[in-house]
């Protein structure tokens, strides 16, 4: 793991999130626990400022409010479990469809997938695709929304290899999940989320 504090977050809360402060540093994963509705995604989305909320967050000392939306997204990126398409070819949402294909067989998927009608797609297939839109943009926080939720054992493998790969240059990471062998494997520490309060936990984070 980089070592080096990367995203403060002090009281941070909003309607159905109890306070929340952490400390992620770069390179570390941190996963969270819970059952649907306990406020993982709540706490996800208020770190992103997709959500009106309150409390202070920043990265690398700069607090959030000191840049716009947009830049902070960019940094700071949330991806949801469903994401959403505005166009009927996953090539449209690419700056760079070129380079997009090339990640794409490290999530398992044919590079030509980009051209396919997204509504011929499986779940899991957009849910990579979704992910590799997020990667290509190479953000310093990732909050990703069950990043595996759909995926079979051996496409969930391949895609916390990408993820670790990330880790490993720096970059940070929580994601929500309910499986906690993922968690166990890929994240250092744990919050166990219950009816919007998050309590801190140690991890064990190895292949």
């Amino acid at each position: 793991m980089v070592c080096g504090l990367m995203l403060k977050i002090r009281a941070l809360t909003r309607p159905g999130l109890s306070p929340v402060d952490l400390d992620l540093a770069a390179g570390e994963a941190v996963a969270l626990l819970g059952p649907s509705g306990s406020g993982k995604t709540l706490l996800l989305r208020a770190i992103a400022d997709l959500d009106p909320n309150e409390g202070a967050v920043s990265l690398d000392e700069r607090g959030r409010n000191a840049m716009t939306a947009p830049r902070w997204r960019r940094q700071v990126t949330y991806l949801a479990a469903e994401p959403g398409w505005w166009s009927a070819r996953p090539a449209d949402h690419f700056a760079d469809p070129a380079a997009a294909r090339g990640l794409l067989p490290s999530l398992n998927l044919a590079p030509g997938m980009l051209d396919r009608p997204i509504v011929e797609l499986s779940t899991g297939e957009r849910q990579r695709i979704a992910l590799a839109r997020v990667l290509i943009q190479s953000p310093r926080v990732l909050l990703l929304d069950e990043p595996t939720s759909v995926l079979d054992q051996e496409t969930t493998r391949a895609v916390e290899a990408v993820l670790r790969e990330r880790l490993e240059s720096g970059a940070s990471m929580m994601f929500s999940t309910h499986d906690e062998a993922l968690a166990k494997r890929l994240a250092g520490r744990w919050i166990r989320m219950t009816g919007g309060r998050a309590s801190l936990e140690a991890g064990s984070a190895g292949p």
